[in-house]
């Protein structure tokens, strides 16, 4: 082979593999080779489910069950009172039948069990104050010592989507903060962030 012509082949070899290189390292800047939710919340002791979305009517009977029964609990969608609860951390239990209604409108719920320890209730306070918008926190004494995350997500305004609950062990920032940035605005109803603010419904 012409030794000019070789040269030539080499550097265009060499030049396709920085270019590759130089995308690869971009994707991976930019975030795209990110790990998985899922990964994250594994390494961090939590454990991530996905249920098949469900038709959520407003049911303001105070004796009235949802119909059909909440597929995953705590509930990730289906029936729910005509009212979402009031954005806020709470000590206290919340309705579920209210707080599915917050979830509907994009809303991220936080739920921890009465055997959670006070120190992890702090935090728990701390991390929702930083960014509370479309947040809402309350305890669920059925939960004993762990935290739910629960999210209704869709992939489009009006679709009935999924489900998804996250349950961990203890408290997580990185954890949380992963399962937020996947679902939080993105609930079947649409309503902006100045709509889900402390304090608002």
């Amino acid at each position: 082979m012409d030794p000019n012509r070789q040269r030539r082949l080499l550097l265009g070899i060499g030049g396709a593999t920085l270019l590759a290189i130089a995308v690869v390292l971009g994707f991976l800047l930019l975030g795209g080779g990110g790990e998985s939710e899922a990964a994250v919340l594994r390494e961090e002791g939590c454990t991530l489910e996905s249920f098949p979305g469900q038709e959520g009517d407003h049911v303001d009977d105070p004796e009235a069950k949802p119909e059909p029964a909440w597929n995953s609990s705590p509930p990730t969608s289906g029936d729910h009172r005509s009212t979402p609860a009031v954005y806020g951390f709470y000590p206290t239990p919340v309705d579920l039948m209210n707080s599915v209604h917050n979830l509907e409108h994009g809303a991220i719920v936080i739920h921890f069990g009465d055997d959670v320890p006070d120190e992890t209730v702090e935090q728990l306070q701390a991390f929702y104050d930083e960014d509370p918008t479309g947040l809402l926190a309350a305890q669920l004494p059925s939960l004993g010592n762990k935290i739910a995350l629960s999210a209704w997500t869709a992939p489009e305004p009006g679709a009935t989507g999924r489900g998804y609950l996250a349950t961990c062990t203890g408290f997580s920032e990185r954890a949380f903060s992963k399962f937020i940035d996947e679902h939080r605005y993105k609930g079947p109803e649409r309503f902006p962030p100045e709509n889900l603010q402390p304090g608002s419904t």
